[in-house]
């Protein structure tokens, strides 16, 4: 159930990125700019992004013994099989509606705590994990602003653990776990000048797992009204154990994204 392993997290947020004079608008990451809007009021953000993710932390399957993995983010392109991510906000006044999809499929080496029960373990995992929330602007002014946000996450976890050597030598294991995480926090922006700002979040949540955690920090350079890039640093965070099934990891690495609004 622990999506663990180098977790590249290719996926997109979408910061925001306005510019002084207006207000601003931010999807979980990446940054874009709040500026005229459409006809209705409406304004829309879509960001593609890359997270390079290491990943450390422990996965186990039907209570077979835990599997440690640590992993840098420099080993994650050789651990990552495909991944897919995205962000997406709509906002309308001081009111946003925000989402962040991430899937990933990925296999690594780890170890057991020991060494005794196996001399290396082999661990394919594959992962779903999807934000749905809402936001309202307490603070909003021409030089940025701060959004207080809840939601919920969907996390879907299949893994795979193979045992090679020792005791448990040739043994295979493969459980999963979906369960619903409700989350709550904040995330705004700051510009620095018309062009550069500061933008972040930090969530946290609890549901099927003991804990859910999300912050992120960037900057971001805005280079029109309707393209910005955000480059960053992101540390997501689950603790989940259930019947034998166990995904408590910790994913941080650097980001980089690209935002586009409408």
């Amino acid at each position: 159930m622990k999506n663990l392993l180098p977790f590249v997290a290719l996926a997109a947020l979408g910061l925001i990125s306005p510019s002084f004079g207006h207000a601003a608008e931010l999807t979980p990451l990446v940054t874009d700019a709040k500026v005229s809007g459409t006809p209705d009021g409406w304004q829309f953000t879509v960001a593609p992004y890359l997270w390079i993710a290491g990943i450390s932390g422990d996965t186990a399957a039907f209570g077979l013994p835990e599997a440690h993995i640590d992993s840098s983010f420099s080993d994650v392109f050789q651990n990552l099989d495909f991944a897919v991510m995205a962000a997406a906000e709509a906002r309308y006044d001081r009111f946003s509606i925000i989402g962040d999809v991430i899937y990933t499929k990925l296999g690594a080496d780890a170890n057991t705590r020991n060494g005794l029960l196996a001399t290396s373990v082999d661990v394919t995992s594959k992962t779903f994990a999807g934000l749905l929330g809402v936001g309202y602007a307490v603070l909003d002014g021409p030089s940025g602003f701060l959004d207080v946000v809840a939601g919920a996450r969907v996390w879907s976890v299949d893994t795979t653990i193979g045992f090679n050597g020792g005791i448990l030598g040739g043994r295979e294991a493969s459980d999963g776990a979906t369960w619903i995480d409700a989350m709550a926090g904040i995330r705004g922006n700051y510009f620095l000048t018309p062009e550069i700002y500061l933008t972040g979040w930090g969530l946290v949540g609890t549901g099927g797992a003991d804990v859910d955690w999300d912050v992120q920090l960037g900057l971001g350079y805005k280079f029109s009204d309707t393209i910005s890039a955000v480059a960053g640093y992101r540390a997501l965070g689950v603790d989940y154990n259930d019947d034998g099934f166990v995904f408590d990891v910790v994913q941080q690495g650097p980001i980089l994204g690209l935002a586009i609004r409408f």
